[in-house]
């Protein structure tokens, strides 16, 4: 077992292949934050203050922006920070608090994805109910279950992490990542609970969502294979906000995961790059 010792800080060695881009990178992110700060801001303004707005698939877009306020604050103020400054630490408490706050922004916007396609669902296979069954008391019940489910879930997995004795510092990133954090784990049979707790994640956070939006546009598939162009057409405008923000979560998500998981395919493109298209 190799020695541990008790960090205060951990090194975001990520930004190591930025090299004289740098720059190049703080404004294209700046430019980014900005935009994604302003664009969220307005459509949350328009769509709390016009009435008409005030439906269900709104109300989830709504709650979509404000976690996209959520996460990118999380990640692009300190990765502008960085990019212009020489020293490349973060504090351990800053650390785990990064990991949080994304962490939990992933579970929520796919969480909330999940619920969007189930409400299509309805709206679209049960026009008459539909009213009755998705209220605006049950919307916002089903945003705030949405928000404390994944801010408590992830509590627990970084309780784990917090407690491991670790071996080093150095993280290969340009943010603080849960994963590469318990690689550093002194002894590998410290993180079987991590493992485990972490499947169980996996489940919840994606496997179950992914069959709840599966299992929705199967059935809005069936039933728009029985209907009229016309209906097919209403049909497919509905979903289209939906459909929008699944495959732009979904493209982050699957660079994410070469990111984090597979190296190899990842190793030519810099860091901070592959970071920027996987937001």
């Amino acid at each position: 077992m190799e020695n541990s010792t008790q960090f205060t800080s951990f090194m975001l060695a990520g930004y190591s292949d930025s090299g004289h881009l740098k720059y190049f990178y703080f404004i294209i992110i700046t430019v980014l934050y900005v935009s994604i700060v302003f664009t969220n801001t307005v459509l949350i303004v328009v769509i709390c203050m016009e009435r008409s707005l005030h439906e269900p698939m709104y109300l989830f877009l709504c709650s979509l922006f404000v976690n996209e306020l959520y996460g990118s604050t999380a990640l692009f103020p300190a990765l502008m920070t960085h990019l212009v400054s020489d020293a490349h630490s973060v504090s351990t408490v800053y650390c785990y608090l990064q990991i949080f706050c994304i962490y939990t922004y992933g579970s929520i916007e796919f969480s909330n994805l999940a619920v969007m396609s189930y409400d299509r669902y309805l709206a679209i296979c049960y026009p008459l109910q539909y009213n009755v069954l998705m209220t605006p008391n049950r919307v916002c019940i089903l945003v705030c279950i949405i928000w404390l489910y994944s801010f408590v879930k992830f509590i627990i997995t970084l309780s784990l992490t917090i407690r491991l004795k670790l071996c080093g510092n150095v993280i290969d990133k340009v943010y603080c990542d849960n994963y590469l954090v318990v690689k550093l784990a002194c002894s590998t049979s410290d993180t079987t609970v991590n493992n485990i707790y972490g499947l169980y994640g996996v489940v919840l956070s994606v496997a179950v969502p992914l069959i709840t939006i599966l299992f929705s546009y199967i059935k809005i598939l069936s039933i728009c294979l029985k209907s009229s162009i016309e209906t097919r057409q209403k049909a497919f405008s509905t979903c289209t906000p939906h459909l929008a923000s699944l495959l732009n979560f979904s493209f982050g998500c699957f660079l994410n995961l070469l990111q984090s998981r597979f190296d190899r395919p990842m190793r030519n493109v810099p860091t901070v790059l592959h970071t920027m298209l996987s937001v």
